[in-house]
């Protein structure tokens, strides 16, 4: 999967389950501040993105994560 494909279902995520505005939901965007997502959040998102990984996530590799980029970039690898 591209990451302009896992973006756009990222953002698809955050949209409808987070009632998120989908302007705000940007690669840029930072998750705890400027989407105030809490770690509880991050953790209900990957969930709802386990369909489109190959293989398991490793927690530790989301430890780093500031930015929707950031996301990308841990779950790019491991996308169908």
């Amino acid at each position: 999967m591209t990451k302009d494909e896992l973006f756009t279902k990222i953002q698809d995520i955050l949209v409808r389950e987070f009632d998120l505005e989908k302007e705000s939901v940007t690669p840029d965007a930072r998750v705890f501040d400027d989407l105030d997502l809490d770690s509880i959040d991050a953790v209900d998102l990957i969930v709802k993105m386990k369909p489109f990984l190959k293989t398991k996530l490793e927690p530790e590799a989301f430890k780093s994560v500031r930015t929707i980029s950031d996301i990308l970039d841990v779950l790019q690898p491991i996308s169908m």
